[in-house]
């Protein structure tokens, strides 16, 4: 018995749209993570980018565990000298919301060349809203059954 390797043409992307309101962030992240690198499906291969695209609305509206909204702290340098700069959940929240399921799923994939090609399948938008009708994304539950 070989193994099955496949290849590009055999991978079919879907699209899948998210809402995150009430959801809580870690947990969501990772099944989000999960999808983009395509371990939902049978023919995932850990060197390829078989995955599906991720549409997240409502991104403002996540949950925080805890005192996390005061005590987590994102943490980012400039490149310059006194460019180091850090900013509290709630702020991060409050300035740019997509941010943060953004940090939270980046962290979970791969840190390579892969890993950034998997996160470029991630649109994450504030509001209810998203440009990606067309692509008719289905519900994320159905991924999780």
């Amino acid at each position: 018995m070989k193994t099955f390797v496949p290849n590009v043409e055999d991978i079919q992307r879907n699209w899948y749209v998210v809402d995150a309101e009430g959801q809580t962030l870690g947990r969501l992240a990772v099944k989000i993570a999960n999808v983009l690198r395509g371990k939902h499906k049978p023919i995932f291969t850990p060197h390829m980018d078989c995955g599906d695209f991720v549409v997240v609305i409502n991104a403002e509206k996540i949950q925080l565990s805890g005192n996390k909204e005061e005590a987590k702290l994102y943490r980012h340098h400039s490149g310059f000298p006194g460019g180091f700069k850090i900013e509290t959940a709630r702020a991060l929240r409050a300035r740019r919301p997509e941010a943060i399921i953004e940090k939270a799923v980046k962290g979970m994939l791969p840190h390579s060349r892969l890993g950034a090609r998997q996160f470029t399948k991630l649109k994450v938008y504030a509001g209810a809203e998203h440009p990606h009708i067309a692509q008719n994304p289905k519900k994320f539950e159905e991924v999780q059954k």
